[in-house]
Formats: C-alpha cells, sequence, structure tokens
C-alpha cells in the first residue's frame, strides 16, 4: 500500500493527513501554528505525529503534499508571499525535502482544496470542475482533465478578482466590481447589515442587531421577509453572473461551491442552478453543468495536497 501525505497551512493551525490511493483516511492530526516559530519546524512537528500514528517510518511515505495560504511558486516550491504566516521568498519545499529526504509538492490552498473535492469529494468521476470558496473573500480552483490548473508558475487563479460589475464597489485589490466585493461571506454580511438599517421594520430584528448580523441571517429570513428574500436574490443573482462567466469559459462538468455560504446547501443551490442554467451560453442540452455544495469540509485543502503526489 502506498501511502500520501497531506498538510494543509493555515493562519492558526495546520491540518493533516494520510491516505492511501482510493482516498482513506490513515492517520489524521492537527497542531497550532505558534507565533515567531518556523514553518517547517512545526510541519515537522504534525509529519512526526502523523507517522507515529500511522505506525510506519518516513522511508515508507510516498510523499508529502503541503498547501499553504498566498502567492507560491510551485516550480520551486516557495512561498513567495503569505500575508497571515508573514513569509516571504520562504523556500518551504527545499526545507522540507532536506528535513524528510521525500517528495514534496506545495501549492495555494484553494487550490489544493479544489483538487481534493474533484479527487475524493462531491467532483469525484468528472474530467473537468471548478471550486468557488465563499468565506471572508472569494477564492477557487479550476481541474482540468483531472489536472490541477495553476497558471504560470503556479500563480494560481484568482477568480474572486474577475470583475462583474464595471464601476462597481471597490475591493480590496484595488479594483472596482470584483466578484469577492459581491459573493464573499463578508459582502453578504455587509448588504444585511445595510438593508436591516434601511429597513427598520424587517424581522431580522427580532432575532439579530446591527452587530451579531452574518450571512446566514438573511437566508434564515428570506421565506417570511421581504426584505430578507430581496438580499439573497441580490446575492444569489450577482453568484450566478461569475459562475456563468466562469462556466461560460470553462466549461467544466461541475461547480463545486465551498466556504461558510455554501452551508446554506439546496436553498443556496437549487435557485443558483435555475439562473446559471437560463444564461449558459449554449443551454443545458449543450453541456450541462452541475452546482454542488463541497462535501469535504475543512479537509479539502489537506486531501488535494495529497493528491498533489498522485
Amino acid at each position: 500500500m502506498n501511502y500520501y501525505m497531506g498538510l494543509d497551512v493555515g493562519g492558526t493551525s495546520i491540518k493533516g493527513l494520510v491516505i492511501n490511493e482510493k482516498g482513506d483516511i490513515l492517520s489524521e492530526g492537527c497542531v497550532p501554528v505558534e507565533v515567531g516559530a518556523d514553518l517547517a519546524d512545526t510541519i515537522e512537528v504534525l509529519a512526526d505525529e502523523l507517522v507515529q500514528r500511522l505506525g510506519v517510518v518516513f522511508s515508507q511515505i510516498s510523499g508529502i503534499g503541503v498547501c499553504c495560504p498566498g502567492l507560491i511558486d510551485t516550480t520551486s516550491g516557495t512561498v513567495l508571499f503569505a500575508g497571515n504566516l508573514e513569509l516571504k521568498n520562504y523556500p518551504l519545499k527545499k526545507l522540507l525535502v532536506e528535513k524528510f529526504k521525500l517528495r514534496v509538492e506545495v501549492c495555494n490552498d484553494a487550490n489544493a482544496a479544489a483538487l481534493g473535492e474533484a479527487k475524493f469529494g462531491v467532483g469525484k468521476g468528472y474530467d473537468n470542475s471548478i471550486m468557488i470558496t465563499l468565506g471572508t473573500g472569494v477564492g477557487g480552483g479550476i481541474v482540468i482533465d483531472g489536472k490541477l490548473f495553476e497558471g504560470n508558475k503556479g500563480a494560481g487563479t484568482e477568480v474572486g478578482h474577475m470583475v462583474i460589475e464595471k464601476g462597481g464597489l471597490k475591493c480590496t485589490c484595488g479594483r472596482r466590481g470584483c466578484f469577492e466585493v459581491y459573493c464573499s461571506a463578508r459582502a453578504l454580511t455587509a448588504k444585511t447589515k445595510f438593508e436591516m438599517e434601511e429597513d427598520t421594520g424587517s424581522d431580522m430584528w427580532k432575532t439579530y442587531t446591527n452587530d451579531t448580523a452574518d450571512g446566514k441571517t438573511a437566508f434564515e429570513y428570506m421565506d417570511s421577509d421581504k426584505t430578507a428574500k430581496r438580499i439573497v436574490d441580490w446575492y444569489i443573482n450577482h453568484l450566478a453572473c461569475g459562475i456563468t462567466n466562469l462556466a461560460n469559459i470553462f466549461r467544466p462538468n461541475i461547480v463545486m461551491l465551498g466556504g461558510g455560504v455554501a452551508a446554506q446547501g439546496s436553498r443556496l443551490t437549487a435557485p443558483l442552478q435555475k439562473l446559471v442554467d437560463k444564461e449558459l451560453f449554449g443551454g443545458t442540452d449543450f453541456a450541462p453543468v452541475k452546482i454542488e455544495c463541497a462535501s469535504l469540509g475543512n479537509r479539502a485543502g489537506a486531501y488535494g495536497a495529497a493528491a498533489l503526489l498522485f
């Protein structure tokens, strides 16, 4: 049996697992990211734990895949910039190869999540898929013919910074009208709070205040409150625009939604599917595009990191 280790580096912790070719989890763990600690050393701590729990030695591991936020040069395995981790031009692959004497692959966390879902999640069985994460920002990754599309030097695909409304709201990247400005959980929360202030008679005030309203609020009241329904419609229309743009360019078999907003399940995907089907170039008879919520949760990145070794 071959063993593949996947590690997902976050701002506060590193999640890891060891899987086989089928995606069965054979060992799993998590360690905190300590302020000031060297990332490669912290990874070594978790890798040691995973191997010990599995009851093997490192020479029996086929390789280690690592994903982390930020801009990654996948050719050299260097983290060019990861602000949350305070890393710049950090030679992660080189350091890990020196430590473990194993094959090491490194990529961006959003790309890894896309690959994980494509290989072992809701995208399993499809050759072409797109993953969109609806969290603090909007991220994503693209898998073509079963392989991760990473662009020049693994720069990735910043789907969140595709403009869907020319001259629209200003994004943190400096452009206006970005997908992220309208479809992140943060954007949905901001829209909800604004509309609540505009309609003080909304039922949403029964449970929430301007401080506690979040991305779930409007969905909770959409069936009974016209303001909440308007917010949800606004959000889903913008999301459909971005997804249709990507679908018309790449024509994937499936678009997978992850992140906090995707927890709404069919309340999100059912109306979204109708809008995308309506706007899709050539219609659904030509080449339909399914829209489903991702299934691997916070394991997607580690799964995808391990899949880099396949």
